[in-house]
């Protein structure tokens, strides 16, 4: 992946996008982006006055930037209704744990890689491991954008 934008963060998760369509509120708008090279595609919401602050608009290249915390991860989604503005499945690469927590590792079906942070006993009870399905959760609000000002 290619960073829009040469920075390290502490979020796990960072990508870079394509701002693809903008639906305007009164305070806040919601942006869509689709990552590079893929067609997976992500919703952030933030204010009107960010928006306008980064310059977003349709084809404005963006960083994308998601806490692994944030994630929450859901094993079978059919049928399920929840309130997340972002549901990408994927495939669990590999299960870090320690006293505390468990660092889950995945491949999203677009190809890329996604960190999200669980209870250590939530791993254990869920017995996430390698080859595991399941998908990534995260709020719309949640979702961090950023763009390149150095030109």
């Amino acid at each position: 992946m290619r960073e829009v934008f040469d920075m390290k963060t502490s979020a796990r998760n960072h990508y870079s996008g394509s701002v693809m369509n903008i639906r305007h509120g009164t305070v806040n708008d919601e942006v869509e982006v689709f990552l590079e090279g893929s067609n997976t595609k992500i919703t952030s919401v933030i204010t009107n006055s960010s928006a306008k602050s980064l310059g977003l608009e349709p084809g404005k290249r963006v960083s994308v930037l998601i806490k692994a915390s944030w994630v929450v991860l859901i094993s079978d989604s059919d049928g399920v209704k929840f309130s997340a503005g972002n549901n990408l499945p994927g495939t669990v690469v590999s299960v870090k744990c320690d006293a505390v927590n468990a660092e889950v590792n995945m491949r999203l079906d677009g190809g890329e890689p996604l960190a999200a942070m669980v209870t250590e006993s939530l791993a254990k009870k869920l017995d996430i491991k390698a080859g595991d399905r399941f998908s990534a959760l995260f709020e719309a609000s949640n979702v961090i954008l950023g763009v390149d000002t150095s030109n």
